[in-house]
């Protein structure tokens, strides 16, 4: 018998609040709807976080510890990074950092959901090794830039 990783649930304080910043903002489609229990196709899920100590621990949910405590953090990909930003900050979604070049090339900002948690968005890495050939790095070069082998960062620019 084999395990698998299905999914990574996130406790909420209101759930019609995080599940319109996650469907009106990311874009992400609801995969079930149990009502304090929504699963997205992309593969993570909101519970209601008073139902979910109820379900698990059997008692009401009085631990004050807030949510979102800087621990975790989901992370999505979007080829159209600076339009997404734009309706993040139109949106007054308090940003952790805005957009900026990490390390290895690829552009990403994060913000914090309505819990706390915290979202990363970033550009695909084959969006990344476009860009970095784009601004003339040979295949090499962007292979070592990003860490990526460079039978990879070929098979990218070949797509």
């Amino acid at each position: 018998m084999a395990i698998k990783f299905e999914s990574s649930v996130i406790f909420v304080k209101d759930i019609d609040v995080s599940r319109r910043f996650y469907e009106d903002l990311l874009e992400q489609k609801v995969a079930m709807d149990f009502g304090p229990n929504v699963g997205f196709e992309s593969g993570f899920a909101l519970w209601q976080v008073d139902h979910a100590y109820e379900m698990i621990f059997s008692a009401p949910a009085n631990d004050p510890t807030p949510l979102g405590r800087k621990n975790v953090e989901l992370y999505f990909e979007t080829d159209a990074l600076d339009d997404v930003f734009a309706r993040i900050t139109q949106a007054q979604v308090p940003l952790v950092h805005p957009p900026y070049e990490q390390p290895w090339g690829q552009r990403a900002f994060r913000v914090y959901d309505p819990d706390g948690h915290i979202v990363e968005l970033g550009e695909p890495m084959p969006v990344v090794v476009i860009r970095l050939l784009a601004s003339g790095l040979s295949m090499e070069e962007a292979a070592q830039r990003t860490g990526m082998p460079l039978e990879m960062v070929r098979e990218m620019a070949r797509n």
